[in-house]
């Protein structure tokens, strides 16, 4: 019995050991704590036209205990951060589609995989113009000859976006379609042949597919009864020779020449405002600290008076003021933190900031409200970054994944529907060589983009500002019509493949680039000259530029 007794608590023991060798086994086996993994099928970022297909290609996700579960994968659409319940093809813009997989394993620890997304691009198509004769140059360069054929002599080399009119259209012997066209040389209508293989009518196939997101859509460009539109010679003025006994003998200038507007800083470089705001006291109150007038309906009557019209400058994005204020909004190196700032030491906000966006637009509107007739806003740009090669190092503080020309066109696109209703026209200054080049230079500025929103695009063709050997020039700056004519060739060209293109009213240059090795003194003759240029393709609107505001009078008489 004793032997009995003690067999069975010998056996007792060994289960427990064996319970407690499993306990410590299983206690010791390690905790799945691994994520499940997403791959995208296909490309993360999806680009089609409006009315087109979209078919979600979908995901594979797999879990290292349970193997593939890609079944279990939840998947959302958001539009402008918004949640909606499909991509619709016939709404162009920006969809987001993101993807998460949630599942639980048998131990019940819940694993959740990281969100990842898929950016899904819907092109607003472009606008085709009523007249079946239109074409386009849809190369680079395309020569035109005197005759189809080989036999054909070169008489003109034309560029992308270049407008022809279609007269006839015949085979020749080898049967290759040629078109008989006409277009311009400066001024004049002449006509010539070109192989039909390098045109097009369709002009979304001359917007570079990189930009082919932005909107091209049409905007009416409303000229307002109560604010009527003029054709534009102006000249800038600072703060202090708006506020102080400058203005006098500005405004005398208009008396004898053509001058007919002023463009004056309203919010300056250094982020000053001309006048007190409330839009300062609000967003920026250093920014009314250095206001030279004092009443600005005082300024304005007299202005009026005078038959001048008035445009508010507003610098967009370059404002030291503003980043002090709030130092978390401004354009830093990524490593250092440190506020980025160009040759003039002023630091930049980024613009994809909203918060500034408003501020912008509260102090146009309160310019509208003294009396100004349009609002121009300048450095509606990123800060020069050396073609993009500083984008590495720079935090721009990009919150939602927006490229640089689409922010850009969303800020006016933002300023139009806040001003027009207050019947202010809107333009915006760009860089000069925007209109020749096929990006937009790093800077957001690509010219079609911009055109298309705004009434006016001011492009900044100071000959000074282009680098030896543009347009095959040698020191463009030596050669003020030359460069300004080519420059104007241009901007008309790229006006020409959107469907409401804005009125070219150039920056023109009156001053002289004593820091260009070659560069020449320009006064009245060299002002004239650039006029010239303009006029020779069509363009009857300009603005002159010397910061010191000390301007080549008889130049502007002298062509009236």
């Amino acid at each position: 019995m004793k032997k009995i007794k003690r067999k069975n608590l010998k056996n007792l023991i060994e289960i427990m050991f064996l319970i407690i060798a499993l306990m410590v086994i299983v206690s010791c086996k390690k905790k799945d704590e691994a994520k499940p993994i997403i791959t995208l099928k296909g490309n993360k970022e999806i680009t089609i036209d409006d009315g087109g297909q979209y078919k979600e290609l979908g995901v594979i996700a797999t879990d290292n205990v349970d193997g593939d579960i890609s079944k279990n994968v939840k998947i959302s659409f958001l539009k402008d951060d918004k949640a909606v319940e499909k991509i619709d093809v016939n709404i162009s813009g920006k969809y987001l589609v993101k993807y998460l997989v949630k599942y639980l394993v048998e131990d019940s620890s819940g694993n959740v995989s990281d969100e990842i997304s898929r950016i899904v691009i819907i092109n607003k198509k472009i606008e085709e113009k009523a007249d079946n004769n239109t074409t386009f140059v849809k190369v680079g360069t395309a020569n035109l000859r005197d005759n189809m054929g080989k036999s054909g002599v070169k008489v003109a080399l034309l560029t992308k976006g270049t407008e022809l009119k279609v007269i006839k259209e015949v085979k020749d012997e080898a049967g290759v379609e040629w078109l008989n066209v006409e277009y311009h040389d400066k001024l004049d209508k002449k006509n010539a042949w070109i192989k039909k293989e390098f045109t097009t009518k369709k002009r979304e196939e001359l917007i570079n597919p990189k930009y082919r997101n932005l909107d091209y859509s049409s905007y009416e460009k409303k000229e307002y009864p109560k604010n009527p539109k003029v054709k534009v010679k102006g000249i800038y003025l600072t703060i202090y020779s708006a506020g102080g006994k400058k203005i006098d003998s500005l405004i005398e200038m208009t008396k004898h020449t053509e001058i007919n507007a002023f463009v004056i800083d309203v919010k300056d470089d250094n982020g000053y405002l001309l006048f007190p705001m409330k839009a300062g006291e609000k967003f920026a109150p250093k920014a009314n600290q250095k206001n030279t007038i004092k009443d600005i309906n005082v300024l304005m009557k007299k202005l009026k008076d005078n038959n001048i019209y008035t445009i508010a400058r507003i610098v967009s994005f370059k404002d030291p003021i503003y980043t002090e204020t709030y130092p978390e909004r401004a354009i830093v190196y990524k490593d250092t933190k440190k506020p980025f700032t160009n040759s003039d030491n002023l630091t930049w906000a980024t613009a994809y900031d909203r918060q500034l966006w408003e501020y912008n637009i509260s102090v146009a509107k309160e310019a509208i409200a003294a009396g100004f007739n349009e609002v121009q806003f300048d450095y509606v740009r990123f800060p020069a970054s050396n073609g993009g090669k500083l984008d590495k190092i720079l935090d721009y503080r990009n919150l939602k994944n927006e490229s640089k020309a689409q922010v850009l066109q969303e800020y006016l696109k933002y300023a139009r529907k806040e001003l027009s209703p207050l019947q202010a026209y809107i333009s915006a200054d760009v860089y000069g060589l925007v209109s020749s080049v096929e990006d937009d230079m790093a800077l957001g500025q690509y010219w079609e983009g911009i055109s298309n929103v705004v009434d006016y695009i001011s492009p900044m063709v100071y000959p000074s500002h282009y680098g030896n050997g543009t347009y095959g020039l040698s020191i463009p700056d030596a050669f003020p019509y030359e460069t300004v004519f080519n420059s104007g060739r241009d901007a008309i060209r790229r006006n020409n493949i959107i469907s409401t293109p804005a009125t070219i009213r150039p920056w023109i240059q009156d001053f002289t680039a004593s820091w260009v090795k070659g560069h020449i003194k320009y006064g009245d003759t060299q002002v004239a000259e650039q006029i010239r240029a303009l006029k020779e393709n069509g363009i009857d609107e300009y603005l002159l530029w010397n910061a010191s505001n000390r301007y080549s009078e008889k130049a502007v008489r002298s062509v009236k």
